[in-house]
C-alpha cells in the first residue's frame, strides 16, 4: 500500500459532493442496501482489496491493514490496530432525509464535509491536559476518531445506535517468567523476528533510521544492519542549543559502519518548519519533538522511502517515566486517605495545563469543562482487572495513551506527508504480548529500568550505549521561545486574537514566561506550556480554519527579551 490517504461514505442515497470535490482514485458500490463510496486521495489507481474490505491504509506500506473500513451483513465496521499507528475518524448524519456514515482517514478531509465546524471542548480540555485529543474524541465537535484495537459498528437500521468493540486488550500473563537467561534468549529470538518481518519486502536500496544515540533506535539500526539492510542515519543537531544526543548517535554510526546524517534543528529551520508540521500532523499535538522530527523525515526522504523508528520500546519495556509512578503507587498503598491518589499521580506525569483550569480558560470556556474530569480518560488503560501488577498496569497505560495517542500516529502523519513508509519494529504484536509475561524485576531492576532489553542486546551496541542513563531528546523550548520565538509568541499568542476567540486568557502567554500563572511552571516547562498553546493556536487557524481576529499591541513580546526583562525588574524594584 502507498502513503495515500481516503474518505467515503456508506448511506442511503448517492452523495454528490465527494467526486465534485475529489478527482483522484474512486471506487463506490452498494452494501446491503446502502450505498457506499471511498475517494484515494494522493494516488491515481484504486487498488483492489481483498473480501468486504472497502478501504484500508498501512504505515508501513504492507498488505496487513493499519486501519480498516468492511461492509459486512449489513453492517459497516470501522477498525484500528492496537498500536495506532493510523487514525480513523468518522462522523454521521441521522436524519428524516438523510443516514450516512462518513469516514476518513484524515481529520482536514472530513471537515469539508461539515458546514459550520464548531471545536469539541471535551476534546480541548483533554489536549490541554494531555498534548494530545483523548481517543475517540477529536477537536471537532460531531467528528470522532476510532480508539486503537477498537472497531465501531454501525447497523443499517439504526446509524446512530452504534457499537463500539475491543477486539484486543493488553493483559498480564498469570505465568510470568523471572528467569532472567531464559528471558534473554527469548527476547534476542523476539527482536530478530520482528526486524525480518519488517524487512521481507525490501531489495537493495537503503533504508532510513532515526537515530538518537538512545537505546531504542540503537537497538533497531544494529539489528537491521545485522539482518544485512543497507541503513542510512539520521539524527537531529540543535546547535549550541539544548541537550545533544548528536555525539551518541554518532558512536552508534561509527559502531556499525554506516553513514550519518545530521540534521540541522536549528530555530531558523523549526520557525520554518512550523506550519507545515501543524498541517502535516492533521491533528494538535502539543510535544515540542513533532517538528524537529518534520525536519528528519523531509532530509530522510530525499534519499529513501522506508524510515525505521525506536519508538515504542519504552512503552514494552517500562522507560525511566516508570519509576516515580511505582514509588508514588507504593506510597498510596501505604497512605491510601492522602489528598491525591493514583490516577491524580499518573496524570501529572503529562506535565501539562492539568490543575490550571480556572487560570487558563476565559469564563465560558471554563464553565463548559467543569463537569469534565481528565482522570476518566486514563480508566481504561489504567485497569487492574487487565493488569492486576502495578508495572504491567503502567505499562498497559502507557501502551494505549502516550503511544497508541500520540507517539505513533503523529509519527506516521509525519512520514506521509513527506511519501515515507514508517516502520516501528517495537510495535509488534508477538514481541509486545510476550513482554505482558515478564516479572517486574527484569524490566526494572533497582535503578536500571529496560534491564532485560539491555541485557538482550548489550552484545550488539558498545557498552556505554547499552549501559548509559536514560536521557530524552532535549528539544530546547524555553530557550526558543524566550530567545528566538520571543517576538513570534506576540503573534502565535497575540492577546487580541486570543479575546476574540474565547478560549484561553489574553495575557497567559505574559503570565507563562513571568511563572504567574503557576509555580510548577517554571525551566523546561515554560517551553512546553508555551509550545502547547502554540501549536493549538497554528492548528486552530491552518487546520480547523477560524477567522482571526484584529492583533493587539498591548503585550510584552514587543520589546526585546532582555530590555523586558529589565523593565520587570525596574517596576518590581519601584513597587517595592
Amino acid at each position: 500500500m502507498l502513503s495515500y490517504h481516503f474518505i467515503g461514505y456508506w448511506g442511503e442515497k448517492k452523495e454528490d459532493f465527494i467526486t465534485q470535490r475529489r478527482r483522484d482514485a474512486e471506487r463506490g458500490g452498494k452494501g446491503e442496501g446502502f450505498v457506499f463510496e471511498v475517494v484515494y486521495v494522493g494516488c491515481d489507481d484504486a487498488r483492489e482489496i481483498e473480501g468486504n474490505t472497502i478501504a484500508a491504509l498501512s504505515a508501513s506500506g504492507f498488505s496487513d491493514a493499519d486501519v480498516w473500513v468492511k461492509i459486512e451483513d449489513n453492517r459497516l465496521i470501522l477498525g484500528r490496530e492496537v498500536f495506532g499507528r493510523v487514525p480513523l475518524f468518522w462522523s454521521y448524519k441521522n436524519n428524516s432525509e438523510n443516514n450516512t456514515v462518513w469516514f476518513a482517514s484524515r481529520l482536514d478531509l472530513l471537515l469539508e464535509m461539515i458546514d459550520k465546524p464548531e471545536v469539541c471542548i471535551s476534546g480541548l480540555y483533554g489536549y490541554s491536559c494531555f498534548s494530545y485529543v483523548p481517543t475517540p474524541l477529536t477537536p471537532v465537535e460531531g467528528v470522532f476518531s476510532v480508539s486503537a484495537g477498537t472497531e465501531v459498528v454501525f447497523n443499517i437500521d439504526n446509524i446512530e445506535n452504534y457499537e463500539v468493540r475491543k477486539f484486543y486488550q493488553w493483559v498480564e500473563s498469570p505465568e510470568q517468567i523471572t528467569d532472567e537467561n531464559t528471558a534473554v534468549s527469548q527476547l534476542q529470538g523476539l527482536l530478530k523476528n520482528a526486524v525480518e518481518r519488517q524487512i521481507n519486502d525490501l531489495k537493495d536500496d537503503p533504508v532510513g533510521v532515526f537515530l538518537s544515540g538512545g537505546l531504542d533506535s540503537s537497538i533497531v539500526a544494529a539489528l537491521l544492519v545485522n539482518a544485512g539492510v543497507k541503513v542510512r542515519a539520521y539524527s537531529l543537531d540543535f546547535g549550541e542549543f539544548g541537550i545533544s544526543e548528536y555525539p551518541y548517535a554518532e558512536q552508534v554510526a561509527d559502531f556499525l559502519n554506516i553513514p550519518i546524517v545530521k540534521v540541522d534543528a536549528s530555530p531558523k529551520n523549526i520557525k520554518n518548519a512550523i506550519i507545515p508540521t501543524v498541517k502535516a500532523l492533521d491533528l494538535p499535538f502539543g510535544d515540542g519533538v513533532t517538528v524537529p522530527l518534520y525536519l528528519l523525515n523531509k532530509v530522510a526522504s530525499q534519499e529513501t522511502k522506508v524510515i525505521f523508528n525506536g519508538e515504542g520500546g519504552d512503552q514494552l519495556f517500562a522507560g525511566w517515566t516508570n519509576k516515580p509512578l511505582i514509588a508514588a503507587g507504593i506510597y498510596q498503598s501505604e497512605h491510601p486517605h492522602k489528598n491525591e491518589g493514583f490516577i491524580q499521580q499518573y496524570l501529572r506525569t503529562f506535565h501539562r495545563l492539568w490543575g490550571y483550569e480556572s487560570r487558563v480558560y476565559q469564563p465560558d470556556i471554563y464553565a463548559q469543562i467543569q463537569g469534565l474530569n481528565a482522570q476518566e480518560w486514563l480508566l481504561d488503560g489504567l485497569d487492574s482487572r487487565f493488569c492486576p501488577s502495578l508495572l504491567h498496569r503502567l505499562r498497559r497505560a502507557s501502551l494505549m495513551l502516550k503511544g497508541a495517542q500520540n507517539i505513533h500516529p503523529r509519527a506516521t502523519a509525519l512520514s506521509f506527508v513527506h511519501g515515507l513508509n514508517v516502520r516501528s519494529p517495537f510495535c509488534d504484536l508477538l514481541l509486545a504480548k510476550w513482554t505482558f509475561q515478564l516479572s517486574g524485576e527484569l524490566c526494572l531492576q533497582g535503578a536500571c529500568e529496560k534491564y532485560i532489553l539491555k541485557r538482550a542486546v548489550e552484545n550488539l551496541l558498545p557498552s556505554e550505549i547499552v549501559w548509559r542513563q536514560k536521557r530524552g531528546m532535549g528539544v530546547p523550548l524555553t530557550s526558543w521561545c524566550v530567545n528566538n520565538f520571543w517576538h513570534d509568541l506576540g503573534n502565535w499568542l497575540n492577546p487580541g486574537i486570543l479575546k476574540a476567540e474565547n478560549i484561553f486568557y489574553s495575557d497567559i502567554a505574559a503570565k507563562i514566561v513571568t511563572g504567574e500563572l503557576g509555580g510548577n511552571i517554571q525551566g523546561r516547562r515554560i517551553g512546553e506550556i508555551l509550545w502547547l498553546l502554540i501549536m493549538w493556536e497554528l492548528w486552530y487557524f491552518h487546520v480547523f480554519g477560524v477567522k482571526l481576529g484584529s492583533k493587539s499591541g498591548n503585550h510584552p513580546f514587543l520589546l526585546p527579551y532582555w530590555l523586558w526583562k529589565q523593565y520587570k525588574k525596574l517596576t518590581k524594584d519601584f513597587q517595592v
